[in-house]
């Protein structure tokens, strides 16, 4: 009889934390993630979009891939002795984005900042896609998933983010592939190892509707594109894409949302 109770108070509580994010809707921030491959461009891009909307007044606040002081020093420690299974490579990098989502990214949104991803969990995607690992799988492990307003895909064929790399450096072990293509020479593993993530990243772009900026264009007519999509884009309603998360969120992070 006991348990009766308990699961009347939870549902009283998941009910009123759903007024509360409704509530929200107008106040809360916006999330904007650019994805695409290296040498895409969408960092330079990340940067001049981040630098206009605070010139109009905007409190923005930009989180990047892989970069949680808890998990970022394990991956990079397991990088440096190559011993990362496909596998353990994409437990680790969920482990990373839940952290940031959950002390970084939504307490952002709450207060009403807008939020820019450089990479958000589409990298991993695409990434651990091409390294072979089934998508059904991956996206149980990201699972219950938080889906950005919008996100920006850069466009842009092998070949291209093969020689944009190739003239500012030599890729590492990981970014080049060659921990599944067992090709010695960098370069030539990356473009293999590209072709395939950019094949995954277009699969994506389709299913999930992201917006794609053809990163060939001009730095320049690249921004003023994404500028008049931004314009254009709609918010994804929180309570239609995002309440499973925010409830969870606000369950166990009450002090996050203060």
């Amino acid at each position: 009889m006991s348990a009766i109770p308990a699961l009347a108070r939870r549902r009283q509580t998941d009910q009123r934390l759903r007024d509360l994010i409704l509530s929200r809707e107008g106040k809360r921030g916006l999330l904007i993630a650019f994805e695409g491959p290296d040498g895409s461009g969408k960092t330079t891009q990340r940067k001049l979009f981040k630098n206009w909307l605070k010139s109009e007044g905007h409190d923005v606040v930009t989180t990047k891939w892989n970069s949680s002081a808890l998990v970022k020093p394990l991956v990079k420690a397991r990088k440096a002795a190559r011993s990362l299974s496909p596998e353990e490579f994409s437990l680790l990098h969920a482990a990373d984005f839940r952290y940031r989502l959950e002390t970084d990214i939504l307490p952002a949104l709450w207060q009403g900042q807008t939020v820019i991803a450089d990479r958000y969990l589409f990298t991993a995607l695409a990434r651990d896609a091409a390294r072979g690992m089934d998508l059904h799988w991956l996206l149980e492990v990201y699972r219950p998933l938080f889906w950005p307003d919008l996100v920006f895909y850069f466009a842009v064929s092998p070949e291209t983010s093969g020689k944009r790399i190739a003239a500012e450096r030599s890729p590492n072990y990981y970014e080049a592939g060659q921990d599944v293509t067992e090709i010695a020479d960098p370069f030539q593993s990356y473009t293999h190892f590209i072709g395939r993530v950019i094949q995954e990243y277009e699969a994506l772009a389709k299913v999930f509707r992201f917006v794609t900026v053809d990163a060939e264009q001009s730095i320049f007519d690249q921004h003023r594109q994404i500028r008049g999509l931004y314009a254009e884009g709609a918010r994804r309603p929180w309570q239609e894409w995002n309440q499973e998360v925010l409830v969870e969120w606000l369950t166990h992070y009450p002090e996050g949302a203060k």
